[in-house]
């Protein structure tokens, strides 16, 4: 491996030549960073001639080591960020951040950008999806998992994920629509892509496991000169899963050229296919009467078994085309630009899995745990259909600055976003039943039935939106800073189903966001912050258009304003052991103040705002290395108080049904943790051990229905064999546990059974 680099100039490191101030009448303004960017290429050629000429000054950089694109590979910690539209160090932001770098992702073997959300606290699922599409955070839904983001920019709902590409995932919790706009409620969740960078290094991997599951991916990057690289991530992955497969197919291609300079350019190709048949989910048994005030879900079923029909499916596939340039006017003074356009589609046909009425089965007994499923039970397969496809073009601005105005240093950034979506959808697709029944003792029976559906009539949601924000942590004194922001967002879009009825909406919405950090030392930092939130009618994935009077162009979603939210913060963040680890404890409440209700009165034009609904909890989360050989992660949510504040939803006659006011919302377990820990036995031999744990929780509309909590054990050992070559044996869900993990009304998706993996890493 050929280790030689060069050594740029780079605005995020010490130089010997100090950096000037701006002055403040070289501030630009947030709406002319368009502008400004687009005039940078001709700016580029002049800084070029100059370099020619020898009229540069001279930067020398000090520092070695690894860059940091490859950083996220060696460590469980991470110690900055750009998820604030700048460069940034994690105890500079007032926020709860939980970051899960490459190297823990590769240890618990989470190649699945679902079972990372499931490996993060505070996140729970709506089963029913087979995506990450209704996502929770700490109770509140992520739009639909609108809030996921790729380097920053909005990802497209209804996909499936995957992490061949990703150099760690970021989850930052609490109100976030200052930054990102719309949604944002509990957080936001961002993938940060792979980039390339000045050193050789070529890496492969091979993974075969349980369901007889077979995995290659590269990781190969190449200088093409001092300032040039390309780096390409590609993988294929064949599993059946015991009939429900999951096969895929990745490739992330990226160069990027003026790494460090004056003038940065990075152009990506990123692709994802999937072809997969999903168990989408297993009937439970419960406890009690239908008139227990609290019944208990029961798995019954093993989760390793299939039901489906093999003609079952979901295939999705998603393209994005990015175009990055970064604009360095100084070594604290950035201007940086991308242009994304992609396309995402899925096609889901499946089936929902129930057990078959009393009269169909064997003994004419309805199931229950009285009367529990034997091999001879019935169960019934009911078609699901889905289908969408988004095009999305993307075009974000951010400027970063760090000057002095008298006394005070400044930390000025600066951003204006478009977005431009043109979605296509129909969430109820399943075509007529097919009749055909299986058996609980004959899983994967390979029953099979053709698709006579034709294509899907389609309901369209055309969307614009303009971001304008500005933020400034202003730092008074060598100990304490303030930080305050404004956005603004002006959000159209218009709804047509089916039937040509349409709807449209337009809102213009404003966002803060401040707070305060004492910094006592470099070890230590102390923060409160509050910031606001709010989700407009369309961030439903289905979007729907609501009930209408029939050829009435009112739709009363559409007509219904935006909900807000708000979360209050305070917490600390330490470096401990000699800074090689961070610890982060925050007391949080987020807040719901104008959620949705049904309006009782049939005739009105729009959905009331009279709900609110709280959470108030605890966030804890440690990364690092306690010794040279002992690394750990930590991330907890606690969440004592949770409550349904307000609701105009009625309390059925049996005491059943939604959750009602005075009820812990849906969703909302009281403890979410997950735990990562790894011991270096022995110059070649390191174990590691980890698990993850969710508390009990209601599906949603089902006030006394409660999943149980549980704890999910898993492990790995790895033994290097020379310095370029390790070989891994991961085993998750240690002791098989069964348990509901996602849930809906009448089912839930069962949590995977045991699986074992084996695989083979090495460097060249």
């Amino acid at each position: 491996m050929n280790t030689t680099r060069p050594t740029p100039y780079h605005p995020c490191v010490d130089s010997t030549t100090p950096a000037a101030p701006t002055p403040i009448g070289a501030w630009p303004l947030g709406a002319l960073l368009l502008a400004t960017s687009l005039h940078a290429a001709a700016q580029a050629v002049g800084a070029d001639a100059q370099a020619a000429a020898g009229t540069l000054d001279t930067v020398t950089v000090r520092g070695a080591g690894d860059p940091p694109e490859i950083r996220s590979k060696q460590t469980l910690r991470a110690t900055d960020t750009r998820l604030g539209k700048g460069q940034q160090a994690l105890r500079d932001i007032p926020q709860s951040l939980t970051v899960m770098t490459e190297r823990l992702l590769d240890d618990r073997n989470l190649d699945d950008f679902r079972e990372v959300l499931k490996a993060t606290a505070g996140v729970t699922f709506q089963a029913g999806e087979t995506g990450e599409e209704d996502v929770r955070l700490r109770g509140f839904s992520l739009g639909q998992a609108g809030d996921v983001f790729r380097d920053g920019l909005r990802d497209a709902p209804l996909i499936t994920r995957d992490t061949f590409a990703t150099d760690r995932v970021e989850v930052l919790k609490g109100s976030a629509s200052m930054l990102f706009g719309k949604g944002s409620t509990g957080g936001v969740v961002n993938q940060v892509t792979k980039q390339p960078f000045l050193m050789e290094r070529y890496e492969a991997e091979l993974a075969v496991g349980s369901g007889n599951h077979k995995r290659a991916q590269v990781d190969l990057n190449k200088p093409l000169g001092p300032s040039s690289a390309v780096r390409l991530n590609a993988m294929v992955q064949d599993s059946d899963q015991w009939g429900a497969k999951d096969d895929r197919r990745g490739l992330a291609a990226s160069w990027r050229t003026g790494i460090g300079g004056r003038d940065e350019f990075q152009l990506d190709l990123y692709h994802l296919q999937t072809d997969a048949r999903p168990n989408y989910n297993h009937p439970w048994l419960l406890t009690g009467t239908d008139t227990s005030p609290r019944r208990t879900i029961v798995p019954v079923l093993p989760a390793r078994n299939y039901y489906g029909l093999a003609s079952d499916y979901q295939e999705t596939e998603q393209t994005a085309v990015t175009l990055t340039h970064t604009h360095r006017f100084g070594p604290q003074e950035e201007l940086r630009t991308t242009l994304r356009h992609g396309r995402y589609t899925r096609d889901l046909w499946a089936s929902v899995i129930r057990f078959a009425a009393a009269a169909q089965q064997p003994d004419g007994q309805a199931v229950t745990l009285a009367n529990p499923p034997t091999a001879a039970t019935v169960l019934t397969r009911t078609p699901k259909g889905r289908y969408g496809q988004s095009d999305i073009t993307q075009l974000q601005s951010d400027y970063s600055t760090r000057l002095r105005t008298g006394t005070l240093e400044h930390h000025l950034t600066a951003g204006v976003d478009v977005t431009v979506e043109d979605a296509r959808r129909n969430n109820n697709f399943p075509g007529p039943a097919s009749g055909l029944l299986t058996t609980v003792g004959t899983p994967n029976d390979g029953a099979w039935r053709a698709d006579s559906r034709g294509a899907p009539p389609l309901n369209t949601f055309d969307a614009d939106s303009l971001g304008l924000y500005a933020q400034d942590v202003v730092t008074l004194t060598p100990h304490w800073k303030l930080v305050g922001g404004l956005r603004f967002d002006r959000f159209r879009a218009t709804y047509r189903d089916t039937a040509g009825n349409t709807g449209t909406m337009s809102e213009n919405l404003w966002s803060p966001r401040v707070g305060a950090i004492y910094q006592p030392s470099e070890s230590a930092s102390y923060y409160v912050s509050l910031g606001q939130s709010y989700n407009t009618s369309g961030d439903t994935y289905q979007f729907a258009l609501g009930t209408f009077a029939p050829g009435s162009n009112n739709a009363k979603l559409a007509n219904t304003p935006p909900e807000k939210s708000r979360n209050a913060e305070i917490g600390a963040k330490w470096e401990l052991f000699e800074q090689r680890a961070s610890l982060n404890v925050a007391l949080f409440r987020s807040e719901k103040y104008n959620e949705r209700n049904t309006d009782p009165d049939s005739a009105a034009q729009q959905m009331l705002l009279s709900g609110k609904r709280h959470a108030t909890g605890v966030e804890i989360n440690a990364a690092g290395r306690l010794t040279p050989k002992w690394e750990v992660f930590y991330n907890h949510t606690w969440i004592p108080s949770a409550r349904i504040d307000r609701s105009n939803q009625a309390l059925s006659a049996n005491g059943t049904g939604a959750q009602v006011q005075g009820d812990r919302p849906a969703l909302t377990p009281r403890h979410s943790l997950s735990a990562w820990t790894t011991y270096r036995v022995a110059p070649q031999w390191r174990l590691g051990l980890g698990l993850t744990h969710r508390g009990a929780q209601n599906p949603e509309g089902q006030r006394t229905i409660v999943a149980p909590g549980f704890t999910v054990w898993d492990g790995m050992v790895e033994y290097t064999v020379d310095e370029r070559t390790t070989v891994k044996l991961n085993v998750s869900n240690l002791t098989d546990k069964r348990y509901a993990d996602a849930l809906y009304r009448g089912f839930y998706t069962p949590g995977a059974p045991r699986k074992v993996m084996l695989s083979v890493k090495t460097v060249f």
